[in-house]
């Protein structure tokens, strides 16, 4: 039956959906990716450079951030023949996207954007602006990433994933719970896993029976440990696909051996979605070079992107003509890989990913909350600039805020709810107001930061 429900989901249902109901491209933009993915090296080179060619074209003759940078150094377009050329341009940070967002939005679009907020894995939430078409394509291009682990529109899924803070209307979850169900999905809220409730989780999975598991690494490794401390054996699905952070070869040791499934290992983030992911060799992660510019930068933003070199990810869309970003720096680290993948296709690979690495939050109860939960609460805070949670004693945890004009008594009140609502009283959340919150020796921000002994 589910099998059925897969193709009539994918052949009828979907379309019905997406292109009909909605308008949107996501369809057409997903087999032409699929098309991409096999071209050989070179010609997804040259597919990448003439898309990149186009966008600073319109950065130059549309976006006032880029037109007045560009030519206070004396550059053009014209100037700019090959990606070392390319790789000269000066770097974008989420510094420069606060301090200029309003100049970051192409003219001919600034009233026409759609808008997200990221999660704040660096401590620093940010809010930016999209075009229509550039989030279809990302959404291709993230189907396109997890079908490679044997996912597909339709498939039975169960998201191991970070549940909605704030107080959702009752209408707004009669309305995640129809989509989901339409979907074929199940979502737990790994916020509220503990210690003592690891069994309720795996008896949710048992009763769903899903084909793939798209999880949080971090509590997807304690279940996984937890299941292989008890000797218990569960449900298992096709494929796990990991994101979130980085999953560890002993991390994904664990996991296999909990569900007898492969894992997969992605990397993406709030700004651009699927980044890259594992195909079925599982020799490294494929980046999406058809849709995205990937590099890896040393510590004056140029790059070196040698086979082993491990260096800062610096990333453009190649399709958000609304508000650009061109040389983005987010804040990640990974390792290059000049190897060919087994599998034919033309998408070069990332070693491994290295940075991004949230720090999970104990409880006396034996509450074990992912590192992730705080920027996804924090997020949509007004006037919340930046921030650190960190814990040095199990009852207590220190928040350092940096707050601005639009940070109230309610903003705090929020935070302190929200934290209650998942922890309770057994630990007291103190929070600081700071003017400034220092970057760790390698220059990042830890956004959570857990000093307990393990």
């Amino acid at each position: 039956m589910s099998a059925l429900y897969e193709a009539a989901f994918r052949r009828i249902l979907f379309p019905a959906y997406e292109t009909g109901l909605r308008r949107r491209r996501t369809l057409a933009y997903l087999d032409a990716y699929r098309r991409d993915q096999w071209l050989a090296p070179e010609q997804l080179a040259a597919l990448q450079w003439a898309r990149l060619q186009r966008l600073l074209e319109h950065c130059y003759r549309d976006v006032p951030y880029y037109r007045k940078q560009w030519r206070e150094l004396g550059i053009t377009p014209n100037d700019i023949r090959n990606l070392d050329d390319y790789a000269r341009l000066p770097l974008l940070t989420k510094t420069d996207i606060r301090e200029h967002a309003d100049e970051l939005k192409a003219d001919s679009w600034r009233d026409r954007l759609l808008y997200k907020a990221t999660g704040g894995s660096t401590g620093e939430p940010m809010r930016f602006g999209f075009t229509r078409e550039s989030n279809d394509r990302r959404t291709a291009v993230m189907w396109r990433g997890y079908e490679w682990a044997g996912s597909r529109m339709g498939r039975r899924t169960l998201f191991l994933w970070g549940g909605p803070v704030g107080d959702p209307t009752r209408a707004h979850q009669l309305k995640d719970r129809l989509y989901n169900t339409v979907f074929a999905r199940r979502v737990l809220n790994s916020f509220k896993m503990t210690e003592a409730n690891m069994a309720e989780y795996a008896d949710a999975i048992d009763r769903y029976r899903p084909d793939i598991i798209v999880a949080y690494v971090g509590p997807l490794v304690q279940l996984a440990e937890w299941l292989n401390a008890c000797g218990r054996t569960i449900w298992r699905p096709q494929a796990i696909i990991g994101g979130a952070e980085a999953m560890h070869g002993f991390q994904r040791e664990a996991i296999e051996q909990a569900f007898m499934a492969p894992a997969f290992n992605t990397y993406g983030c709030r700004e651009f979605m699927l980044i890259a992911a594992e195909c079925e060799q599982r020799h490294g992660l494929h980046v999406n070079s058809d849709h995205l510019v990937v590099e890896l930068c040393g510590s004056h933003g140029t790059a070196n992107d040698g086979d082993g070199h491990t260096g800062d990810v610096v990333i453009t869309d190649l399709f958000n003509y609304g508000m650009p970003f061109v040389r983005y720096a987010n804040g990640d680290m990974a390792t290059a890989s000049a190897e060919r993948c087994s599998c034919g296709r033309g998408l070069p690979l990332l070693a491994r990913i290295e940075g991004r690495i949230l720090d999970a939050i104990r409880t006396p109860g034996g509450h074990v909350l992912p590192g992730e939960f705080f920027p996804h609460m924090l997020k949509d805070v007004p006037g919340l600039q930046r921030f650190q949670l960190v814990q040095r004693r199990l009852d207590r945890l220190d928040l350092s805020i940096v707050r601005g004009a639009g940070f109230d008594d309610a903003s705090l009140e929020y935070i302190h709810h929200e934290v209650d609502k998942v922890l309770g009283d057994s630990v007291q959340l103190h929070c600081h107001f700071v003017d400034e919150i220092p970057l760790t020796r390698s220059g990042k921000m830890r956004v959570t930061v857990s000093e307990l002994a393990p």
